[in-house]
């Protein structure tokens, strides 16, 4: 089968498809059959070397919908369940922009049935970022909260999960994204700096790091999406950091909540597998407002 990977680090053009066995499932795993799955930074900062892994082959994707293919021994999915997946990490030599992909069952959720599998492919990573990022803010109804990023992937579902629990949610983007991160369910929306100390929590999807925790009043909570990459404690202000992980249930609620209207799911562009080198390029080009989104 094709895979994506990269044996060097770089830039777009060190991405290759390279030609691999079909992996087995093991006990508690399932193979899926792969339709689609978006590519994300996180890509591209595997491809440029930023978790390591130097001299080895390095899989790429870690997001999948597609259909289930084989089952081992105690995996509760049949062949043919139309599935999502977060394929998380970079040590396997496999990731989810291949043919087929192996996963642990428990990381499987089945698909949300309103969309297509390239709109699918594009909840997991994210989707599983911002409910994650939402635990650990752990707010009630009512709380405010500013998200950087609104109109990006992280942070528009971020938006859309906080205001669908009473949340009143300030959106951080550029002017020109006014309309859309409103329309995602911000009640205010700012495209300059917060109040200092104007609001309970702050979920900083596009990292601005200390910018972002100085809109934070004092005693309350910053959670940032890169582990260990969060600024220090001031003012009392609690700060954290999602690391996001697979989990089968909560994606199977995020897959209901699209289902539902709740979540919208945003399609930029689709290449085919083959040209995953041009998905890379185009993704660090920029101005995109959905994700880049491979097809085998």
């Amino acid at each position: 089968m094709r895979a994506a990977v990269v044996r060097t680090f770089g830039g777009p053009e060190a991405v290759e498809i390279a030609e691999v066995p079909v992996p087995e499932p093991g006990a508690g795993q399932v193979r899926i059959k792969v339709a689609a799955g978006a590519l994300n930074p996180v890509d591209a900062g595997v491809r440029a070397g930023f978790f390591g892994g130097a001299g080895k082959t390095i899989g790429l994707g870690w997001d999948v919908a597609g259909t289930v293919d084989a089952a081992g021994v105690a995996a509760a999915w049949q062949v043919g369940d139309p599935v999502v997946a977060l394929v998380a990490g970079v040590a396997e030599p496999l990731g989810a922009h291949a043919e087929y992909v192996v996963i642990d069952a428990d990381a499987v959720a089945l698909a949300p049935a309103s969309v297509d599998a390239v709109h699918a492919g594009t909840l997991p990573l994210n989707g599983l970022t911002a409910v994650q990022a939402l635990d650990l803010l752990d707010l009630a109804p009512g709380s405010s909260l500013l998200v950087t990023g609104a109109a990006g992937a992280v942070g528009g579902f971020a938006v859309q999960l906080a205001a669908s629990r009473g949340i009143e949610v300030t959106g951080h983007a550029r002017a020109g994204d006014e309309e859309l991160v409103r329309s995602l369910g911000a009640a205010r929306f700012t495209a300059g700096g917060g109040e200092p100390g104007g609001v309970d929590a702050v979920l900083d999807a596009a990292v601005l790091g200390e910018t972002a925790l100085a809109w934070v009043r004092d005693g309350g909570v910053y959670v940032g999406v890169r582990p260990g990459g969060q600024p220090g404690s001031v003012r009392g202000v609690r700060t954290d950091a999602v690391a996001v992980r697979p989990d089968g249930a909560r994606l199977a609620e995020l897959g209901r909540l699209v289902d539902e209207g709740v979540l919208t799911l945003r399609v930029a562009e689709t290449y085919p597998l083959a040209e995953a080198a041009k998905a890379h390029a185009r993704l660090a080009e920029g101005g995109l407002r959905g994700r880049v989104v491979l097809v085998p």
